[in-house]
């Protein structure tokens, strides 16, 4: 049994689909919430994790989206999310508000005899940043043999007795390494963090070409390029 496991994919359909690409042979995917802010092409990110996804929860930006409210970002990236948002409000269907509004804060399944939890960024609140020693505290109830968060866009994972606790990164933003789409798979009783190179080059054109305010573009750029060659960024 192989499990996808996504995160973070913002809107960043070059990223998304380099890694669909390179894990065709998933028996089940799981995401882990944030589908839209700050990259250029949230619809068919969206549709592409609604029709692949097996379970799914909402992120605090989809949350934002979906129902108006306030993302609860940290404070060096709230503008870009708010000039982005509103943007994507624009390209959005009302069907596909209605599913980032459908998504569960929570998720769990069992698959075999293994149990799955997925929760954006902790139980019961998709907006708060943890550190991995407060997070892996947070879950000690949680009664589960692996346990999936999102949110932080570094991937990390870790055995903790007889379970492991995992965030697969982010495919569209990493802040550990830009210029890489980070994701996990479950496989053979294992969480594996895995991260590609994707043509990051494609989504800087497609920043530079859309309708944002130069300042957002300039500090998108800066993100998804500070590790990686995209030119004169």
């Amino acid at each position: 049994m192989k499990i996808l496991i996504l995160s973070d994919v913002h809107a960043n359909r070059a990223a998304l689909g380099t890694v669909l690409a390179a894990e065709s042979g998933f028996d089940q995917l799981f995401f882990v919430g944030d589908l839209v802010d700050y990259g250029t092409e949230p619809a068919p990110c969206l549709d592409l994790v609604r029709r692949a996804a097996t379970l799914a929860v909402r992120g605090n930006h989809d949350q934002a989206l979906g129902f108006g409210t306030d993302c609860g970002c940290r404070g060096d990236f709230r503008q870009l999310s708010q000039a982005t948002r509103a943007w994507h409000q624009t390209l959005l269907a009302e069907g596909d508000r209605a599913y980032l509004r459908s998504l569960p804060l929570e998720a769990q399944a069992t698959v075999g005899a293994t149990r799955f939890y997925l929760t954006h960024a902790a139980p019961g609140n998709n907006s708060s940043y943890l550190d991995r020693r407060a997070l892996v505290a947070a879950v000690a109830g949680i009664e589960a043999d692996v346990i999936l968060v999102g949110h932080t866009h570094v991937q990390w994972a870790e055995r903790v007795g007889e379970r492991w606790i995992a965030n697969p990164g982010s495919v569209g933003l990493s802040r550990d390494q830009a210029g890489e789409a980070c994701y996990a798979v479950w496989e053979g009783g294992t969480v594996d963090l895995r991260r590609l190179a994707y043509p990051v080059a494609q989504a800087v054109a497609e920043l530079e070409e859309s309708p944002l305010a130069a300042p957002v573009k300039e500090a998108l750029i800066r993100v998804l390029g500070e590790h990686a060659d995209v030119g004169s960024h």
